[in-house]
């Protein structure tokens, strides 16, 4: 079994505790918080260790999972990744491309795995539809969620957008030729809203809206491909695909799906513990966000924030 601590057991990091301590092949041995009731009544509920300074545990765990504030990831996850300490860090990877360099490197040095929490890869959703993504031309995205008090060191281009972002590069094999965004603060000094216009080199296009001021929580990814157009519903695991079926007549035909639903955080986590492990995966199962994707999607984050501070 693999020893494991949270680090930052908020609402986020309390799940990845939960997950762990359900997991046969992970050992979770402690969380650590500033908030040290937190952390007791998480380590309570999941029956291991707590601690308030994450220094107390260098040196007794394999791997973590980190989900301290953005501006934490890389100061705390490059001293892990310098004890040889696997590290799942949350999206996004580091709040600068300077600090995603300094975890890239770090792992690096060590040889140790550097994961980024991009779970939305592993949503059964997009997991049915990705390989019969061939040429898509079109994207359109909605990922709108209700306000809620957290998370707001970032803007919603780096809390929410970024899940699209990182999936739509993911899907198009082709350099960035435009970028062109707006975006506003609403409840916030931040940008709440924001939207932005990727065109690639290929001449794909994909229009991507993120909101945190919205009265509904959406997650949908629509694309257009050659003949065929596919609409995934993130949230409620659901996808629709249609596609032009010739024949006497040429008519439009729907492809059903049969989708098991499962918690993509949970399939996320067994897959960095199976790497963890030295365990191969097949070329049908999901990868994790290495450290590079987990910068690359950072990188456009960022640049879409740019131009929308710009607009």
């Amino acid at each position: 079994m693999i020893k494991l601590a949270v680090v930052g057991v908020g609402a986020l990091g309390e799940h990845h505790a939960r997950i762990y301590s359900e997991l046969p092949d992970a050992e979770l041995v402690a969380v650590v918080d500033i908030d040290q009731e937190k952390a007791q009544q998480v380590a309570s509920r999941y029956h291991c260790q707590s601690y308030q300074k994450y220094e107390e545990i260098l040196d007794s765990v394999e791997a973590i999972s980190l989900a301290v504030p953005t501006r934490e990831h890389a100061r705390i996850g490059v001293e892990f990744l310098k004890r040889d300490v696997h590290v799942l860090v949350e999206k996004p990877i580091a709040q600068n491309l300077e600090e995603a360099d300094q975890l890239i490197q770090a792992q690096k040095k060590s040889g140790t795995l550097l994961q980024v929490g991009h779970s939305e890869r592993f949503n059964p959703a997009l997991l049915a539809v990705k390989s019969l993504v061939r040429q898509p031309q079109f994207f359109e995205t909605h990922r709108l969620s209700i306000f809620v008090p957290r998370s707001l060191d970032v803007d919603v281009i780096l809390d929410l957008m970024i899940h699209d972002l990182d999936i739509i590069l993911h899907l198009v094999d082709s350099p960035i030729q435009e970028i062109r965004a707006v975006g506003i603060p609403v409840l916030t000094p931040r940008i709440d809203i924001a939207n932005a216009r990727l065109q690639f080199e290929n001449g794909c296009v994909a229009n991507v809206t993120a909101s945190r001021v919205s009265r509904e929580k959406i997650r949908k990814l629509r694309f257009f491909q050659p003949l065929e157009y596919v609409s995934i519903d993130f949230h409620k695991q659901e996808v629709e695909m249609f596609h032009l079926q010739e024949g006497k007549t040429m008519q439009i035909a729907e492809r059903h799906f049969e989708i098991e639903r499962s918690e993509p955080l949970k399939l996320e986590l067994q897959t960095f513990l199976n790497a963890v492990a030295g365990k191969k995966s097949s070329d049908q199962e999901p990868s994790g966000c290495s450290g590079e994707e987990g910068k690359r999607a950072l990188a456009l984050a960022l640049e879409v924030k740019s131009n929308a501070l710009r607009s």
